[in-house]
């Protein structure tokens, strides 16, 4: 497989080395030169296919030869080493995937694991120059790939996140790992991050001392793995209904790469793009203009973005066309008072717990199946452990939640971080402290 640049104006590479550049030389985000389907024989037996097995057929043909069949079964089996449920919410055709089982409690640690393992499998074709990922975190990506690279030999990784706009978790996770690990406090938003880290990728004199990737969704490697998600949410169905998926949407990797999935065989009828009041693909899709606007702070902090970067791999799968992507794809918006609400409300029906995130996936869910006459079934992504957000997620249901055993050794580490505020900080910590 190779992969060409969405800027159109770089060579195409093969998957290595488009894991290790992370954004093709023109600036472009890599995607596959063809979208491989699957046989007929995987993805109408899909119940009978072993887990990791299901999932190295489906990602098979994005690596090419760069791993044998062997090495790429480890690689998903110490990927997916934890369970991943499908859980009925109700009396009604909802349900939720519950995709915060792993290390870091966010569906984010099966593409930051398949990341790490990755580039730690590769990374000696490239050690003529010190290794160091670069990412920034809008809440989640940074402890999962913090987990995730932690202690591996000859990586270094650098992770921008907006001061005062993670939870306490978050930043605990991201600010207390090994020294391999360095953690920068952006005096600014996610996009403000963002901007930091596709500068220094533009930047020659830090590419001509430093092999630079990224760990983003960005990287194909973080965003193609998520396609796992869907084959498997997919497998647990207990019915024979058209599936109908409520995304909560910040960044669009995720539900990018569910659309990959059903582009390349998956039964999926609808993709729903819950977002919070950031809400610039929505209006996009009512008004056929894309215009980002200043992001705004929410309680679901980890879809504050203004400026998706995945969208405009959503762009390509469908050729640029928007009533194409208005097919496949309905978006809703909602606010902190809503959120807290379907926090509540779904706890006191349904004993059932979730994060602000989460609640955002099962209002696009529920807002859709109220106001369409189907017989889908609805599943709603479950991205994150609610203890994440113990502070909001308490408010709203007006009682404690208990904090899980792995996390009490993280919360009384202490911080470790470097405050930075602009470009010019950014880079000089990463000549003087990572070269």
């Amino acid at each position: 497989m190779r992969y060409i640049s969405l800027n159109h104006n770089s060579q195409p590479v093969d998957f290595k080395t488009a894991v290790m550049n992370g954004l093709a030389p023109d600036k472009g985000l890599y995607f596959p030169e063809e979208v491989i389907s699957l046989p007929k024989k995987i993805t109408d037996n899909i119940k009978s296919i072993d887990d990791h097995e299901l999932c190295y057929e489906v990602i098979k043909g994005y690596i090419g030869e760069d791993f044998s069949k062997e090495e790429l079964i480890q690689i998903i089996k110490k990927t997916i080493d934890f369970k991943i449920p499908l859980n009925k919410i109700g009396d009604n055709q909802i349900y939720s995937l519950e995709l915060f089982h792993g290390p870091t409690l966010a569906f984010k640690d099966i593409g930051a694991k398949f990341l790490a393992l990755c580039m730690d499998k590769i990374k000696n074709d490239f050690k003529s120059k010190g290794i160091t990922v670069l990412v920034a975190t809008s809440g989640d990506t940074g402890g999962a790939v913090a987990k995730g690279f932690e202690g591996l030999d000859g990586i270094n990784v650098c992770i921008l996140y907006p001061k005062g706009r993670i939870s306490e978790v978050q930043e605990k996770q991201i600010t207390t790992n090994d020294k391999n690990i360095i953690a920068f406090e952006v005096n600014g938003d996610f996009d403000d991050c963002q901007k930091m880290v596709k500068d220094a990728f533009n930047d020659l004199e830090i590419k001509s001392k430093i092999t630079l990737t990224s760990a983003n969704s960005i990287n194909i490697a973080r965003w193609l793995p998520q396609m796992f998600y869907y084959f498997l949410a997919i497998k647990k169905m207990d019915n024979e209904n058209d599936n109908i998926f409520s995304v909560p949407s910040g960044n669009f990797g995720n539900i990018c790469a569910g659309i990959l999935s059903k582009e390349i065989g998956l039964n999926i009828k609808l993709f729903l793009a819950s977002t919070n009041i950031n809400k610039t693909v929505p209006e996009y899709l009512e008004s056929g203009i894309y215009s980002p606007e200043k992001t705004k702070p929410t309680i679901s902090n980890a879809m504050d973005v203004s400026d998706p970067s995945n969208f405009v791999r959503i762009q390509k799968i469908y050729n640029n066309d928007i009533q194409k992507i208005k097919k496949i794809i309905k978006a809703f918006s909602f606010n902190d008072n809503q959120t807290r609400e379907a926090i509540k409300d779904v706890y006191n029906r349904n004993n059932y717990l979730m994060d602000p995130h989460s609640a955002i996936g099962y209002l696009g869910i529920k807002s859709y199946l109220s106001n369409n006459s189907t017989n889908s079934s609805g599943i709603f992504l479950s991205t994150a452990h609610p203890i994440k957000f113990k502070e909001q997620v308490e408010k709203s249901i007006g009682k404690e939640i208990p904090m899980p055993s792995r996390l009490k050794g993280i919360m009384e580490k202490s911080k470790r971080s470097i405050e930075i505020k602009s470009y010019n900080d950014l880079k000089d910590q990463l000549l003087s402290k990572v070269n």
